[in-house]
């Protein structure tokens, strides 16, 4: 699906920066927890969420022993392994405060559910409320492809250590409620 009207309308180079900052060296991250089936069935395709706090997210996908897999395309994470080696075993990214994400898909498979994120920067909030594109598309399907593939796995066991699972417990974009930030 393309706006191609909206597109017509925009500054190309405008477009051009937005989807360059965007999507390139984009890397997926990942986040497992366990919500509520009421919660994961909030998010849907095309939806603009902003997450308050800050986002914990791990370099490693293995299996998935939770209800709900967040990936996260990024090019924005910085590794936390350099400033505290104790916390590498986590494959332990942050992304900051405040940071936009476009829910590109919500993939189902079992009783187990990934929701893709496009994580970008609020200048480009109008092009991406606006546009979707092929690079969408292609990371949606390179998206299921992994986690088609991960699902069969066995999950990190350092994912699922106390410490950890309390960073990542929470629903990215809402509140513990179950209301959407934005």
């Amino acid at each position: 699906m393309h706006y191609v009207s909206y597109i017509r309308c925009m500054d190309k180079n405008q477009l051009q920066e937005t989807y360059n900052n965007t999507f390139a060296g984009l890397t997926m991250y990942y986040r497992d927890c366990e919500l509520k089936a009421d919660f994961v069935s909030k998010y849907q395709p095309f939806q603009i969420l902003m997450e308050r706090g800050f986002t914990d997210v791990s370099s490693f996908a293995e299996g998935l022993g939770k209800n709900l897999r967040y990936a996260i395309a990024s090019n924005q994470a910085r590794y936390m392994g350099q400033i505290n080696p104790d916390v590498a075993k986590y494959g332990f990214n942050l992304i900051q405060s405040g940071a936009y994400y476009k829910v590109l898909d919500v993939y189902t498979i079992g009783d187990q559910t990934q929701v893709l994120l496009l994580h970008f920067n609020e200048t480009y909030l109008d092009v991406f409320k606006s546009t979707t594109s092929n690079i969408e598309e292609q990371v949606i399907e390179k998206g299921r492809a992994s986690f088609d593939q991960k699902i069969k796995l066995q999950p990190n066991p350092d994912l699922y250590d106390a410490n950890w699972q309390q960073r990542t417990s929470f629903p990215i974009g809402m509140s513990d409620t179950g209301e959407f930030f934005l």
